[in-house]
């Protein structure tokens, strides 16, 4: 079952990107992705070790991105891959059976591409503008991801990303998607994670929206 909420680290350095996954894993994290851009592989390796020791301890799934050598390596929970990265089939023939395999989408043409494929989840976005990614895709919101999960009707589960905040929730996962990624929101006040799975889990018990202030 893939977790209704990804945290996806940020940090200034491959030790600020550690120390986050682990204020993450302490404040109740069931997934944490390890996105580190422009570092040599060598380092990714190092981090993705230290991470898959942190997220061990707390029993908190790893994904790493991109890297999908370095995940089977450290045996981490899987991989995602961005629309530029590795071809999911490729990176399935290298990777252990259990380890899953996530895919960047912005369009019900890359979501439709990536279920031939067969992923494990769809991280679709952005929602909104967000500073996390260098070269957005265009924005979705709301109405996107309705037009898009109406056309798809996919059992695969969709994951909304791209500038999230806690008072989006409830009205992003009324559009059907399985559950958010978040970064920046969460890396800003790590207790925001225990809300974000107060809103979920509630939105997914009673299907009605929920009004921020309850929850503060």
């Amino acid at each position: 079952m893939i977790s209704k909420l990804h945290y996806i680290s940020q940090g200034t350095s491959v030790n600020e990107h550690l120390e986050n996954i682990q204020q993450a894993c302490q404040a109740g994290a069931e997934l944490v992705q390890l996105r580190l851009k422009n570092y040599s592989e060598k380092k990714i390796l190092k981090a993705a070790q230290q991470a898959r020791e942190i997220t061990g301890h707390f029993q908190t799934r790893l994904i790493i991105n991109d890297h999908y050598k370095i995940a089977k390596e450290v045996k981490a929970d899987g991989v995602h891959l961005g629309k530029s990265d590795t071809c999911p089939k490729e990176a399935r023939k290298h990777l252990y059976s259990w380890q899953i395999i996530g895919g960047t989408a912005n369009t019900i043409e890359d979501c439709k591409n990536l279920l031939e494929k067969k992923v494990d989840y769809i991280g679709l976005g952005p929602f909104r503008f967000t500073k996390t990614k260098d070269n957005l895709s265009p924005i979705l919101g709301t109405n996107g991801y309705l037009t898009i999960l109406e056309e798809l009707k996919t059992d695969t589960p969709i994951v909304a990303i791209g500038g999230i905040t806690l008072e989006d929730v409830s009205e992003i996962m009324t559009t059907g998607v399985h559950g958010i990624a978040v970064s920046g929101e969460v890396t800003k006040d790590f207790n925001k994670i225990n809300t974000f799975y107060q809103i979920l889990k509630g939105n997914e018990k009673l299907e009605q929206r929920f009004d921020i202030n309850n929850f503060k």
